[in-house]
């Protein structure tokens, strides 16, 4: 367990997802990203010389992406400091946390950044030299669209993992439908009022029409409404199946920031200092080839048992859950009942499967919804779990108040 990572109350923000070709699409997304903190640190009116490090979260290489992190910490006014790289898919944002949280127990940083970004929009096309192939001809990979249609452990399109677990987990079309109808209204529930909950950590992105032209992206872009009997009319994408379009996410751009720090610093840089936020544990995991939904659960147990803690100790669960089917899996597999019906009960004010996946920064948009809801109900513990390509999972466990 964790004892010295803590976040500060507000210290972190999201920008708002667009659907990829929407208003994001041609942006290097490092470059938005470390523009986007700059203009955000500049309206918290603190000064990037403060962070010692920076670690950078991207799954998707852009144009000078050789000099990423470095880049980065430059665009958003902070040169002077070094920082890293890393990918890992879905689980990119959390893992940035849980280093930078490493860094700070051990004494090696005392303000980490960790920023992560995405752009699924306009892909970059990779040519791979062949020297020994047929007449020397090239070998080509589209970075988005190649692997989401075949990991190459399993050659499986992600889907079909998917489709693996929602067969053994005995689920039906009409629970998907359910569900899926479920998680749009909990969205729903993040634009009332006037966006209420997402103006409590969404920053605008500033995004370029022309070259003397910008324009603020203020709210989420291409959210499909969702009504129970449009569900219903979609067919499962693989026939036989139970997932559909619209029980699937959808790729997206976006960036989020969040700091990791000291106790004593989290306290100095809150917006509420009655409200810490101490990061407890990590977890990791790869389940069986071809059941890349499933691996939430044994990630999840890791992360409770570095904690002590149960799933029942939870105040507030948030998933990655690109497949409906993440959700009624975890829900069985760790005995949640919530109003009566599994998996309804959380995943309150948005999940990736509704407003899009960038990848890179999806865990920590979610994370931060579940800090602030958390935050809301009082304080208590707050789990984060969810699965990456390759059969692979991630969970943290943080602590509110």
């Amino acid at each position: 367990m964790l004892t010295k990572a803590f976040i500060p109350y507000k210290g972190y923000y999201s920008t708002p997802f667009s659907r990829w070709q929407g208003s994001m699409a041609n942006e290097n997304s490092i470059v938005l990203a470390g523009n986007t903190t700059k203009r955000w640190l500049a309206e918290k009116n603190w000064d990037p010389q403060m962070f010692d490090y920076l670690i950078l979260g991207i799954t998707i290489s852009q144009i000078h992406h050789f000099y990423a992190s470095p880049w980065a910490s430059a665009l958003m006014g902070a040169g002077e400091i070094p920082g890293v790289t890393l990918s890992q898919a879905c689980t990119t944002s959390t893992t940035c946390i849980f280093q930078a949280a490493m860094g700070v127990e051990t004494g090696f940083y005392k303000m980490c950044y960790t920023l992560v970004t995405d752009r699924c929009s306009n892909g970059p096309h990779t040519i791979w030299p062949n020297p020994m192939g047929p007449g020397a001809e090239v070998i080509s990979e589209n970075w988005l669209m190649d692997n989401f249609n075949s990991d190459p452990n399993v050659g499986l399109r992600m889907v079909e993992t998917a489709e693996n677990v929602a067969k053994e987990g005995g689920f039906t079309k009409e629970q998907c439908d359910a569900l899926t109808l479920r998680r749009y209204e909990q969205y729903l529930e993040a634009l009332a009022d006037d966006r209420a909950f997402q103006k409590r950590y969404m920053f605008p992105a500033e995004v370029k029409i022309s070259r003397k032209k910008t324009k603020l992206v203020e709210e989420d872009e291409g959210v499909t409404p969702c009504t129970e009997e449009g569900l219903a009319r979609l067919r499962p994408v693989i026939p036989g199946g139970v997932i559909s379009f619209g029980a699937q996410t959808f790729p997206a751009d976006g960036n989020c920031g969040l700091l990791v720090t000291t106790e004593e610093k989290a306290r100095e840089l809150s917006a509420d200092p009655s409200i810490p936020i101490q990061i407890l544990s990590y977890g990791y995991s790869r389940t069986k080839p071809g059941y890349m939904a499933a691996a939430p659960v044994p990630a999840t147990k890791m992360a409770l048992e570095h904690a002590g803690l149960k799933i029942t100790d939870m105040k507030t669960i948030k998933s990655h859950n690109p497949f409906v089917v993440n959700d009624l899996y975890f829900a069985q597999q760790m005995g949640i009942q919530a109003e009566g019906t599994d998996a309804m009960g959380f995943n309150n004010y948005g999940s990736s499967l509704i407003y899009g996946h960038p990848q890179g920064p999806t865990a920590a948009r979610i994370i931060i919804e579940g800090l602030e809801e958390t935050a809301m109900k009082g304080g208590g513990y707050f789990l984060w779990t969810g699965c990456a390509a390759g059969d692979t999972g991630g969970a943290i466990i943080f602590k509110v108040g």
